[in-house]
């Protein structure tokens, strides 16, 4: 009896402890009951938003399968229909192959004078190509074939950038930008004391002013872009307004008599001073 009365003091302490353990499952299994309760709730959500989403194509599909079957039915009740014997609509329906014939024909003849005319604009293009290329230099070789033709003087440059005009020939140049990428510059040149600005001169493009004393035009072309820094030429016609008129009335042109009685001095226009071009080496 005795040791019975002194062990019930220290059950007291177990049986609280295995009552809180069990406190703490029950609260977890209502904490997972619930949770499962909303993870239920949430799918239910779904599948019904699902399931009227997947209704609603439905009726969509019905609805457009029910208009294909009315688009079908009506091209079928107009169709009209042929008899295997008859042969009047099999006429009717070789009348109706010329009419299409016809259209396509006149159709196709006016492709075919669009695409002769594409290729005669294609033909006066590469015409015109090949005539600016007759005349315009790419390189020095092709230079000094052109001052042989003695049609025209050409100056060869090498300008920088820089703030100062560069002349060459009857015209003053300046680089103001050299763009390597899409190969096209910047100028201002200085002609008969105005200055010109030209913007985006592409490589090869030949650019035409005329001079005061000039009928016919001043060209210059750039055959070499690099950085900061242009290649090219400008060129001149041989002779100056005022020479062809010499040349055009010799009879009002001035002689002098020496007093020794010598033949008469007639008097020649000195050439223009030009750079003179180096001979391409083989």
């Amino acid at each position: 009896m005795e040791e019975e009365r002194l062990s019930a003091p220290g059950s007291a302490p177990q049986l609280r402890a295995a009552l809180g353990g069990l406190l703490v499952v029950i609260v977890a299994v209502a904490g997972y009951g619930f949770h499962e309760r909303n993870v239920s709730r949430q799918l239910a959500l779904q599948n019904s938003a699902v399931t009227s989403a997947l209704a609603a194509t439905r009726d969509q599909v019905s609805a457009l399968t029910s208009r294909i079957d009315a688009i079908s039915a009506e091209r079928a009740a107009e169709r009209p229909a042929t008899a295997p014997v008859y042969h009047k609509p099999m006429a009717a329906a070789s009348v109706h192959h010329r009419i299409e014939d016809a259209r396509w024909k006149k159709m196709q003849g006016q492709l075919d004078d669009q695409a002769r005319q594409i290729d005669s604009t294609r033909q006066d293009l590469t015409n015109t190509r090949s005539q600016l290329q007759g005349s315009i230099a790419t390189t020095h070789d092709e230079l000094v074939l052109l001052e042989k033709k003695g049609e025209r003087s050409y100056y060869e440059f090498d300008i920088d950038k820089s703030g100062q005009f560069a002349r060459e020939g009857p015209v003053g140049v300046r680089l103001q930008k050299a763009n390597t990428r899409r190969e096209y510059a910047d100028l201002e040149m200085l002609v008969d004391d105005f200055k010109v600005q030209k913007k985006h001169v592409n490589i090869y493009e030949p650019v035409q002013f005329y001079s005061a004393d000039s009928k016919a035009p001043v060209e210059l072309v750039i055959n070499r872009i690099a950085k900061n820094h242009i290649h090219g030429y400008v060129s001149e016609p041989k002779y100056k307004g005022a020479d062809l008129e010499a040349k055009a009335n010799p009879a009002q042109t001035s002689t002098s008599v020496p007093a020794d009685g010598s033949e008469a001095a007639t008097a020649k226009p000195s050439p223009a001073v030009r750079q003179k071009l180096e001979v391409p080496r083989n």
